[in-house]
C-alpha cells in the first residue's frame, strides 16, 4: 500500500506507490500509506482499490493482493484485486469450502501460509491453489461484523516469500486499511441515508401540495403504500418523485 501519484493501475485507481527507498524508515512509509488512504476516505470502492495497490507496493515480496468479504462464513465476495490470481483463489475457497479466508482468519488476525503446496490445513484447496500459481500467502483480518468478515490477502508465487519483516509490515498496513475502510463505509452509509431522506422529503412535499395534507399525513400515506405493496419506503418515495405518481398494485 507507497510513493508517487500518477500512473493508472490495472485496478483502476490513480496511484502508483513505488517501493520505499532504502533511506525511508517504516514510520515514513506508513505515514504515506495513511495519507493516501485518507484521500480516498469518501468512496468505499476507491478505498478498497487503493488498499490492494498500496499493499503490493509496501509489503516486501508481495506480488498480488485481494480484499475479500466473507458473508455468513461460506460465501466469498471478492471486492478488490490487483490481478486475476486473488479472484481465482477466492473462487477455489468458495467452491471447496476451505482455505485461509473461509475459516482460519475468523480466529486469527493474521494467517501465514509459508508453502501452499505442503500446507496440511486445507489439503484440497492447497493443491489447487498451488497449481493456480500461489506459492505463499499472508491473510489479515480487516473487520468482523456479525457473521461477516473482511480479509486482506497477500500473495507471492514463490514459497517462503514472507518473512517476519513482511508479516510485521503487512500487519501494520492492514491496521491502517481497516481504519480507512471503516471511515469510507461510514461516509458512504451517511450519504446514502441523506439521499434517502431527501427523496422521502420530496415525496412528502408532492403529496402535501397535491392533497393539501400535513407533513405527518403525507408521511403516513407513504408508509401505508410501502406496507400494502411490500416495498421499501425509499423505493416508493423514489418512484413518486421520478414519475409524479404514487405506486399502486397495478404498477
Amino acid at each position: 500500500m507507497v510513493g508517487e501519484y500518477g500512473a493508472v493501475m490495472a485496478v483502476g485507481t490513480r496511484y502508483s506507490p513505488g517501493p520505499a527507498a532504502p533511506e525511508d524508515n517504516l514510520g515514513e512509509v506508513m505515514s504515506r500509506v495513511a495519507r493516501h488512504l485518507q484521500e480516498e476516505h469518501g468512496d468505499t470502492e476507491a478505498t478498497l482499490r487503493a488498499i490492494t495497490t498500496a499493499t503490493v507496493r509496501t509489503v516486501p515480496n508481495a506480488e498480488d493482493c485481494g480484499i475479500t468479504f466473507v458473508i455468513g462464513r461460506r460465501k466469498l465476495e471478492p471486492r478488490a484485486w490487483t490481478g486475476e490470481l486473488p479472484r481465482t483463489v477466492d473462487r477455489l475457497q468458495e467452491e471447496l469450502g476451505q482455505g485461509p479466508c473461509v475459516d482460519a482468519v475468523w480466529d486469527h488476525e493474521m494467517v501465514v501460509v509459508d508453502d501452499i503446496r505442503t500446507d496440511a490445513r486445507w489439503p484440497d484447496f492447497a493443491e489447487r491453489a498451488a497449481d493456480a500459481g500461489v506459492g505463499s500467502m499472508l491473510c489479515f483480518q480487516l473487520f468482523v461484523e456479525g457473521g461477516n468478515l473482511g480479509a486482506l490477502n497477500v500473495y507471492s508465487r514463490r514459497p517462503g516469500a514472507f518473512d517476519e519483516e513482511s508479516q510485521e509490515i503487512g500487519h501494520m498496513v492492514a491496521a491502517h486499511a481497516a481504519i480507512a475502510l471503516a471511515g469510507a463505509q461510514h461516509e458512504t452509509n451517511l450519504r446514502g441515508a441523506m439521499s434517502h431522506r431527501d427523496a422521502i422529503g420530496q415525496a412528502k412535499g408532492i403529496l402535501m401540495e397535491r392533497y393539501k395534507i400535513t407533513a405527518d399525513q403525507a408521511f403516513g400515506l407513504l408508509v401505508r403504500t410501502s406496507s400494502v405493496l411490500n416495498r421499501k419506503l425509499r423505493d416508493v418515495a423514489d418512484e413518486l418523485t421520478d414519475t409524479g405518481r404514487l405506486p399502486t398494485r397495478d404498477g
